[in-house]
């Protein structure tokens, strides 16, 4: 499981690009077939790159949420750290609530996010291990 950068070491390692990641779990997410799929960027404790469209999420111990991006995030798939930056300071729902930054040979990349999506028991299970979080 690669680790996700901690909300403080973020915070001082992305200072010069204006980068910051969020909170904790939300208490109101919604199950994984309805309802509101939230997080708080703080609650994220692993990822995995599927490739560099898709990433894939470990919040808290069992929840595992995948990011569809709008676009190629170079290096993504080959990163060790990432951070999880909320939009708006408040939880994570969608897309439009969060950026990804990714660690690039030439400064940290922002990368938006198209979708978010928590995954099934199911879903989680059948993942391999290369895009298990």
């Amino acid at each position: 499981m690669k680790n996700l950068i901690a909300p403080v070491s973020a915070l001082a390692a992305l200072a010069l690009a204006g980068c910051a990641a969020g909170a904790r779990l939300n208490a109101d997410a919604g199950p994984a077939t309805g309802g509101r799929q939230c997080f708080w960027a703080n609650s994220v404790n692993g990822f995995r790159a599927v490739d560099d469209r898709t990433v894939n999420l470990r919040v808290g111990v069992k929840e595992v949420y995948q990011l569809d991006l709008i676009g190629p995030c170079p290096d993504v798939d080959w990163a060790s750290q990432i951070a999880i930056q909320s939009r708006g300071g408040s939880s994570i729902c969608s897309g439009l609530d969060a950026v990804l930054i990714a660690p690039t040979s030439i400064g940290p990349q922002r990368c938006h996010v198209r979708t978010v999506r928590r995954l099934t028991p199911e879903e989680v299970a059948a993942l391999p291990d290369a895009a298990r979080p």
